[in-house]
């Protein structure tokens, strides 16, 4: 039973980082009606950002977040800019295909860049942990975990009070009636895409702890995203909550009883994507 628990516990706190990842790209789907398959790889700039300032100025991951946020959503807003603006109007299919060069375009630019090998941000709190009676809690999961849950519920907020944000909503709901009650549809469009990589990036940083930092980390993680997404319904940023616990209990269960069966739960969720996009484009033609 302990071990139950336990398991449970771990992909709770892994849900958290799940969690964030997604709902950046759920924001992005939901508000730019894009679906990005470089999503992955502004959490990989974050990740590598934190590597950076800490390898050469030995800045904490807690200090760096701000800038490795910064630096995703730079780069989010220049890539909306240049080149997912002109294609707004475009078919679909043709989206999808820009968005997966622009990804594997990055991945090899950080591979140019830092070469194949992983890097590890190792503060030197990295190992330590917490004692819960039977039960373990890794600092930086729990920490991980907390500051997911700041952040998503700032983005609700952010969402539900804020003028951008209700602006948002309604032109993930209607592309053409905001436009008529003068919000500007690329300046909405332009925030919540910077800001879903804004969102990507601190996870990233988060990552670099928990994980490793290299050029192919955010590949993983653009899977688990549409996965989430895909489950929770394109842009519906409360059910992401759900479905991130979800994909991370399955996870934890998988590596808990199943030792080195993690890839049935990677084929499984691919699946799920893939048939989900299939459908939709076959909607889309009848």
């Amino acid at each position: 039973m302990d071990l139950l628990l336990q398991t449970l516990l771990n992909g709770t706190l892994a849900a958290g980082v799940y969690a964030l990842v997604a709902s950046g790209l759920a924001l992005s789907v939901g508000v730019v009606g894009i679906v990005n398959f470089a999503h992955g790889e502004f959490l990989m700039i974050g990740a590598f950002t934190s590597y950076l300032l800490f390898a050469t100025r030995g800045l904490d991951p807690l200090v760096s977040l701000g800038l490795a946020a910064l630096a995703a959503c730079l780069v989010g807003a220049l890539v909306y800019h240049g080149l997912l603006r002109p294609v707004l109007l475009a078919p679909e299919l043709n989206q999808m295909l820009l968005t997966f060069g622009l990804s594997v375009l990055l991945q090899n630019l950080a591979l140019l860049l830092f070469g194949a090998n992983t890097r590890v941000v190792a503060p030197p709190y990295q190992g330590s942990a917490l004692q819960l009676g039977p039960f373990s809690l890794g600092v930086v999961p729990l920490g991980a975990f907390l500051l997911s849950c700041t952040l998503l519920s700032s983005l609700h907020l952010f969402l539900r009070r804020s003028r951008l944000g209700l602006a948002m909503r309604a032109v993930a709901q209607n592309r053409l009636a905001p436009g008529l009650l003068g919000i500007e549809l690329h300046q909405v469009n332009l925030s919540a895409f910077a800001l879903s990589a804004a969102l990507a990036g601190v996870a990233g940083v988060m990552l670099s702890v928990m994980l490793y930092a290299s050029p192919t980390v955010g590949f993983a993680y653009t899977l688990k995203a549409f996965a989430i997404v895909v489950m929770a319904g394109l842009g519906n940023l409360t059910g992401v909550l759900w479905a991130a616990l979800v994909l991370a209990w399955a996870e934890a269960a998988v590596s808990t009883y199943l030792p080195g069966g993690g890839g049935w739960v990677e084929a499984v969720f691919f699946l799920v994507i893939f048939s989900s996009l299939l459908y939709r484009s076959y909607r889309g033609q009848a």
